[in-house]
């Protein structure tokens, strides 16, 4: 039975991390319009790859926008709260009951890095703001109880399977509704028939764990396959059992490491896809982690440029895909990297479709909607650019800014939600990854300068004014235009054309895209010959990455359309 048009539609939702601005951490909190308020510091959030406060007003945007839309069914995948706390959780849960209840919405969850962590859990300590607009602490671990840092449990974050207890009703176990529910290890839901081994390469750090996976039929002919790739892999030595340092963090694990530690899902995988070819069902497949680059080799300046960063590291290897490709697996969703982006993979007859998924709380904050029509899906982007910023927000960030004698942010008087996340992005560049990836003297020497004195210093030499009007023919604009432009937001728009993809294009000026299609083509080079070590080397492999994003952009659209495959009878 093959989806028709007229079935219904599902939102998947990646990355909401949501934080509870009106959450209990056993803090006074900070009062702002007669409202109390438990604000995350923008100290922590320029210095972040999300932010934080903002996600309570994103996620019931995004669920608003579902409602007025009818859409009946919700992946939320993976990420859903800030970092698992209890507190937030069981908010986030609150939350879900009531749109549920309502309007009748049916989530289906999967754990993502942020939401839960190994079989015990871990301690965590954020920053929040008192009524002065100073930080105060906030901790889970006893251990870190001083002065100036309050302890609570609430700030805990749950491990396998206590962690799931708060998402329940939400996919992790059956429900007297679905058509069909199962699990890698069989129609069971209980905790101990879903458990599997993993040892450290040294076999001394052994444990059991459980495995989130599950498949649901939510309406006739529909199969959701909801694939936990939350690898918890093991350290070598003696450690307390389940402790955190016990494990590698799950954060650069994703399916690289789903091969090694959970093959079973893999053969899962394939057992899914023959069996819905036989019954005719339509498999969509989600994950939190991407099962292909989702940049789609963009990013390949980048580990010449700043080394082994978080990206290089959370990229799938060719492993992956030809295993997926193996197993008959079409399409499939992802999150994890706050980016937008598609990325195939054929052999033969087969093919292989990851669709990223943005998040709520990233440039550009988006999520999708999967619509069946005749002979496949087709996967529209909603956007949350237009969204207004809680004005109790900018406050509280002022109120910050003046306590530490700080000239306010930018991002504080932003017009709407999508100006605040490229102001965010402005802010990463200096407070993240200007101190933690960029080497430091490339940094002290571009800081401050316009594109003009970057010419005269690293780049083009003595003639500037030649080299500028050259460069202002070919993009066909008169040099006085851009030669004021600031480096900082050249780089922060690389950045935002990195995440986005054809999502940027709306908010970088048609005159600023020629220029950097410009500086790519004149200046920049590929990262193949890799980094001489000098300022003038870096900065050409840098313009020269423009180029792959630039492509990457223009080839991009806000919906795509997803073949079904006739003669298997699978999606892809």
């Amino acid at each position: 039975m093959m989806l028709k048009r007229g079935q219904p539609q599902i939102a998947v939702i990646a990355d909401a991390h949501f934080h509870d601005l009106e959450g209990d951490f056993d803090i006074p909190g900070i009062t702002i319009d007669g409202c109390r308020m438990t604000v995350r510091s923008w100290a922590e959030t320029r210095q972040s790859t999300r932010v934080f406060n903002e996600s309570a007003r994103a996620l019931s945007t995004a669920l608003d926008e579902v409602q007025q839309r009818g859409i009946r069914h919700v992946v939320l995948l993976g990420d859903y709260t800030d970092d698992g706390q209890r507190q937030t959780t069981a908010s986030l849960r609150r939350i879900l009951d009531r749109h549920a209840s309502k309007y009748g919405t049916a989530f289906y969850a999967l754990p993502g890095n942020h939401d839960i962590f190994g079989p015990e859990g871990r301690h965590h300590t954020k920053e929040f703001l008192d009524a002065s607009g100073a930080g105060i602490r906030v901790s889970s671990d006893p251990a870190a109880a001083a002065p100036g840092v309050v302890t609570t449990p609430r700030m805990y974050c749950e491990g396998y399977p206590k962690g799931l207890g708060p998402m329940a009703a939400y996919g992790y176990f059956r429900r007297p509704d679905y058509l069909h529910w199962e699990t890698p290890f069989g129609p069971c839901d209980s905790v101990e028939s879903r458990c599997y081994d993993v040892a450290s390469p040294d076999n001394s750090n052994r444990y059991t764990l459980m495995d989130a996976s599950y498949l649901v039929e939510p309406e006739p002919g529909l199969w959701l396959l909801m694939i936990d790739a939350n690898v918890f892999a093991p350290r070598d030595g003696q450690f307390v059992g389940g402790e955190e340092a016990a494990f590698v963090d799950s954060t650069g694990a994703g399916w690289n490491a789903m091969l090694r530690l959970k093959p079973f899902i893999l053969s899962w995988i394939a057992d899914v896809c023959r069996r819905a070819g036989k019954l005719g069902k339509t498999v969509l497949a989600f994950s939190h982690y991407p099962a292909l680059d989702p940049f789609d080799g963009a990013t390949g300046a980048e580990r010449v440029l700043f080394g082994e960063t978080n990206i290089a590291r959370r990229t799938p290897r060719d492993a992956v895909t030809e295993a997926l490709l193996d197993a008959g697996l079409g399409v499939h969703f992802s999150g994890h990297l706050h980016v937008e982006g598609v990325t195939r993979r054929r052999r033969g007859e087969r093919c292989l479709t990851n669709i990223a998924v943005p998040s709520l709380v990233a440039y550009p904050p988006a999520f999708k909607i999967i619509e069946p029509h005749e002979g496949g899906i087709g996967v529209d982007t909603v956007e949350l650019s237009a969204m207004t910023v809680d004005p109790r927000l900018s406050v509280a960030y002022q109120r910050e800014s003046t306590h530490l004698g700080e000239a306010p942010d930018a991002a504080f008087d932003a017009a709407d939600y999508g100006a605040f996340l490229r102001a965010h992005k402005l802010a990463l560049v200096r407070h993240r990854y200007f101190p933690k990836e960029w080497p430091q003297d490339v940094v002290t020497a571009i800081s401050g300068l316009t594109l003009e004195g970057l010419c005269a210093h690293f780049v083009l030499g003595k003639n500037v004014t030649l080299e500028l009007h050259a460069l202002a023919t070919e993009m066909q604009n008169p040099a006085e235009s851009f030669g004021h432009t600031r480096i900082i937001d050249l780089i922060a728009d690389w950045y935002c054309l990195r995440q986005a993809g054809v999502l940027a294009l709306p908010a970088i000026a048609p005159d600023r895209l020629r220029l950097y299609r410009a500086l790519a083509t004149r200046f920049g080079r590929g990262p193949e010959q890799g980094w001489d070590g000098s300022i003038a080397g870096f900065l050409s492999i840098f313009l020269g990455a423009f180029s792959p994003f630039l492509e990457r952009a223009e080839k991009g659209a806000r919906r795509i359309d997803v073949s079904l495959q006739p003669k298997t009878k699978e999606i892809v």
